[in-house]
C-alpha cells in the first residue's frame, strides 16, 4: 500500500496558472511562488457572486488523537463534486509545524484526496505562519521596549501583561520563562512564556479580518494590559499596528494550489479550533465563493469546538450563510467512544460501534439547533466490517440522517460522487435555513451557558473567582457583548478529556477568561488548555527522511 507522500510525489502536477485559468483567474493577477503556489490579489472577492454561491462546512464526531479525516473528506468532495460536472473549490486551513512534526505529520488530505504540493504546504509553504509569527513578536518586542523606555514610557504594569511570544514549533519547555535578566540592559525582568503560533491573536485576526483595512483595525485593538492606574493599554498605544500590518502584506492574500486530480484549492490561515475559531479566513472563505458555484470548507476538531465557532463567531462576522453540513465519522472514532482502547481501535467490535454512536448523534442534533440537517459521511477503513458500516448507517435512517460511504482516501474523487450527488441534492431542496445559537448582545454568562448546555450537554457552569474578577473585567472593557470562543478539551463534549460517548450530569468548569478584543471575542478558558503543546514520546519527526537530491519521506 503506498504511502500519503508517495501517491503525492507520484502525481504530475499543473503549472498553478493552469489551475487559474479554470477559475477563470487571467495569471497576470496571480502571483507565482515558483510553479505550483501562488497568492491570489483581495480584489478577486466578488460580494455580488459570494451570495449566489453555495458554502459547505465539513466537521466531524469527536474525534481520535490522529483525526477522523475532515480535510481528507473535504479534498475528497471536491473532487467528487467537480467528477459530476460542478463548479467546486475546497477552501482549508494551512497546516501547523507543530503538529507535523509532533503527531500528524502532516495535514494536507491523505492517500488519493490530497492537495499538492503536499511537502511544500506541511513546511513553509509561502511564509504566512512566519508572518504571523514576526508580527506578535514585534509586538512583544515593543511592549518590553516601552517597559525599558524613559521616553513616552505608557507606564505599563508588567504583571498585567498576557501577550506572549510564539513559535510554530511543539516546545513545553518554553511555555512559562522569565525574562529580562542579566541587568539592566537586558530589560525589566518579568514571567512570560510562548504559545504555539496558531494560538496567537495574530493568527486569529488574520482570519477574521475583512479586508486590509479592517486588519489594521484590529490590530490595533490588541488588548495588551493596564497601566499601573488601571487604564487599558492596546496595541495602538504602542503605535504598532502599521508595523505589524506591513509584516502581513502578503500573508492576508490567500493561497492557491490544486488536488491530486487538478482541482483548485485556496488554503489560508491556520488557527486552532480548540483555543481559537478552527476555520481558515473570512477572506479566503469569501474568495472562493466569488470563483466558484459550490465551496467546501473545514472547521478543526468536532463539531462542539469548530463547527460551533463557525456559526456562531465566523459566519456571522463575515455575513456567511451555510448551505449543508457534513459530518465526518469513523468506524474506528465509534469504537474509542464504545470504550475500546487505542491497540484495539482498528479490530471489528458492532458492540462498543452501537455504544459509541451517542456521540454521533449528539453532534448530529448539535448541527440541527443551527437549522441544519447534516449528511454523515463514513470515512471507510481497511479494517471497517461491512455489519459496522451497515448499522451506522440504518441508525442514522433511524434518526432522519442520510450516511453515505466516502471512500475518497482510497478512490478519490470516484470514491466520493455518492457523496456529492447527495450533498447537491440536499442543497436543491433547500431545507436548510441557518440560524446562530446565541444573539452577541446577550450578556457573556448567557452565551457560555447557551453552548455549554446546549453544545457540550452540560447541566450548567461554574466559575472560579479568578474568572469572575475577568468578567468585570470584560464589562469595564466594553468587551461583553462579542461572542464567545470557548476554549476546551477537543477529545470530549465535556470538558474533562476522559468522558468519552456523551457524557451526562457533568457542569463545565470557567477556570478564566483571555480577552482577544483585536479578533473580536472573549475566550472562556475550561480546564487545563495548552497553547504551547509539547512533542509525544517518539514524534513523528524522527520517522522523517531526507535524501541527498531533496526527496522527503515520513510526512502524512
Amino acid at each position: 500500500m503506498l504511502k500519503d507522500i508517495e501517491i503525492a510525489q507520484q502525481n504530475t502536477m499543473l503549472p498553478i496558472v493552469e489551475i487559474a485559468e479554470r477559475l477563470s483567474i487571467n495569471p497576470e493577477e496571480i502571483e507565482q511562488y515558483g510553479k505550483y503556489k501562488a497568492k491570489l490579489p483581495l480584489s478577486l472577492r466578488d460580494e455580488g457572486i459570494i451570495k449566489k454561491s453555495n458554502l459547505i462546512l465539513v466537521t466531524a464526531m469527536t474525534p481520535t488523537p490522529a483525526g477522523e479525516g475532515k480535510t481528507t473528506i473535504t479534498i475528497g468532495l471536491n473532487e467528487g463534486l467537480n467528477k459530476i460536472g460542478k463548479k467546486s473549490i475546497a477552501v482549508i486551513r494551512e497546516p501547523s509545524l507543530g503538529p507535523v512534526f509532533g503527531i500528524k505529520g502532516g495535514a494536507a488530505g491523505g492517500g488519493f484526496s490530497q492537495v499538492v504540493p503536499m511537502e511544500d504546504i506541511n513546511l513553509h509553504f509561502t511564509g504566512d505562519f512566519a508572518a504571523v509569527e514576526k508580527a506578535n513578536n514585534l509586538l512583544a518586542a515593543l511592549i518590553d521596549n516601552n517597559l525599558q523606555s524613559k521616553v513616552n514610557n505608557l507606564n505599563i504594569d508588567s504583571r498585567s501583561i498576557d501577550w506572549k511570544r510564539v513559535m510554530d514549533m511543539n516546545d513545553r519547555a518554553l511555555r512559562e520563562m522569565v525574562i529580562g535578566l542579566g541587568g539592566y540592559a537586558n530589560g525589566v525582568p518579568r514571567q512570560e512564556g510562548f504559545n504555539i503560533t496558531p494560538a496567537s491573536e495574530v493568527m486569529a485576526i488574520l482570519c477574521m479580518a475583512d479586508d486590509f483595512q479592517d486588519l489594521k483595525k484590529r490590530l490595533s485593538n490588541i488588548f495588551i494590559g493596564f497601566t499601573f492606574d488601571r487604564k487599558p493599554i492596546y496595541a495602538r498605544d504602542l503605535k504598532a499596528e502599521n508595523a505589524m500590518a506591513i509584516l502581513l502584506k502578503d500573508a492576508i492574500k490567500p493561497n492557491l494550489v490544486q488536488t491530486l486530480e487538478d482541482n483548485p484549492v485556496i488554503i489560508h490561515g491556520g488557527p486552532f479550533a480548540n483555543i481559537a475559531q478552527g476555520t481558515n479566513s473570512i477572506i479566503a472563505t469569501k474568495m472562493g465563493m466569488s470563483l466558484s458555484d459550490y465551496v467546501i470548507t473545514e472547521a478543526g476538531f468536532g463539531a462542539d469546538l469548530g463547527a460551533e465557532k463557525f456559526f456562531n463567531i465566523k459566519s456571522v462576522a463575515g455575513g456567511l450563510n451555510p448551505k449543508a453540513v457534513v459530518i465526518v465519522a469513523t468506524i474506528r472514532a465509534l469504537r474509542h467512544h464504545g470504550g475500546v482502547n487505542a491497540t484495539d481501535r482498528n479490530k471489528g467490535n458492532l458492540d462498543a460501534v452501537k455504544i459509541g454512536f451517542a456521540n454521533l448523534e449528539k453532534h448530529v442534533e448539535n448541527v440541527r439547533i443551527f437549522g441544519i440537517k447534516p449528511i454523515v459521511a463514513i470515512n471507510k477503513y481497511h479494517s471497517d466490517t461491512q455489519e459496522e458500516i451497515d448499522f451506522v448507517v440504518e441508525k442514522c435512517k433511524d434518526i432522519d440522517i442520510k450516511a453515505v460511504v466516502a471512500e475518497g482516501w482510497e478512490k478519490g474523487g470516484d470514491g466520493m460522487i455518492d457523496l456529492a450527488k447527495t450533498l447537491v441534492n440536499c442543497i436543491d431542496s433547500e431545507i436548510n435555513h441557518f440560524k446562530p445559537l446565541y444573539d452577541w448582545n446577550t450578556p457573556v454568562t448567557k452565551k457560555i451557558h447557551e453552548i455549554a448546555t446546549k453544545i457540550y450537554g452540560a447541566e450548567g457552569v461554574d466559575y472560579s473567582k479568578k474568572a469572575k474578577t475577568h468578567l468585570e473585567i470584560i464589562n469595564d472593557l466594553k468587551l461583553d457583548k462579542l461572542p464567545v470562543c470557548m476554549a476546551k478539551t477537543q477529545s470530549s463534549l465535556s470538558d474533562n478529556p476522559k468522558y468519552k460517548g456523551r457524557p451526562e450530569g457533568f457542569r463545565v468548569f470557567v477556570r478564566e477568561f483571555e480577552v482577544a478584543a483585536g479578533a473580536g471575542f472573549v475566550i472562556p478558558i475550561l480546564g487545563k488548555m495548552m497553547r504551547m503543546p509539547g512533542l509525544p514520546n517518539i514524534p513523528a519527526s524522527e520517522n522523517m527522511y531526507i535524501d541527498n537530491n531533496g526527496k522527503i519521506s515520513g510526512l502524512s
